[in-house]
């Protein structure tokens, strides 16, 4: 009998969904590698479709994740929702799958490891919110590719509405 033949890589795009930033990432599952790319800006905490559309196309990815943020406890906070429908609008508009990973703690690993790199010199920039973004959304790959992701689901209980978490980021940032 002969083995099945190992399944042929996918390229997939992870996004850190924010009202503000939308941090994005690509990588493979055959290096199974994440590497930041630059941020998409978010209006009135709507979407920049047209540029998320442009990622899309230039790099062709096979399927699409999105960090699932939760409090520290597990609990929905309240940006879950959003990022969901979000997610859910990904899957609609673009037709390709989109998987959730619980995004917990991956922007706090995000910027020790872009401090880290500063402090080495590894890094020349300074560490801005975008730069962060972005590199939170390849933590959050990096946990897919771990096995840490889950297919889209309906739509999680006990969150806020995209305009509520919109509200609310907004009320913390003043």
């Amino acid at each position: 009998m002969t083995a099945a033949p190992p399944p042929s890589p996918r390229l997939a795009l992870a996004f850190d969904f924010g009202t503000r930033i939308i941090g994005v990432a690509c990588g493979d599952t055959l290096t199974r590698t994440a590497g930041a790319r630059p941020a998409l800006r978010s209006s009135g905490g709507e979407p920049d479709w047209a540029a998320i559309r442009a990622a899309i196309l230039d790099l062709g990815p096979d399927l699409l994740v999105v960090g699932a943020p939760r409090n520290m406890d597990g609990t929905p906070s309240a940006m879950t929702r959003a990022a969901h429908e979000f997610g859910v609008e990904l899957a609609r508009r673009f037709v390709l799958p989109v998987e959730e990973v619980d995004e917990r703690g991956s922007s706090l690993e995000a910027t020790a490891a872009l401090k880290a790199a500063r402090a080495d010199g590894s890094r020349r920039r300074r560490v801005s919110r975008e730069s962060v973004d972005s590199a939170a959304a390849a933590v959050i790959l990096r946990r897919w590719f771990a096995g840490e992701g889950r297919p889209l689901s309906a739509i999680p209980t006990g969150a806020p509405a995209m305009a509520d978490a919109a509200d609310a980021a907004r009320a913390t940032s003043r």
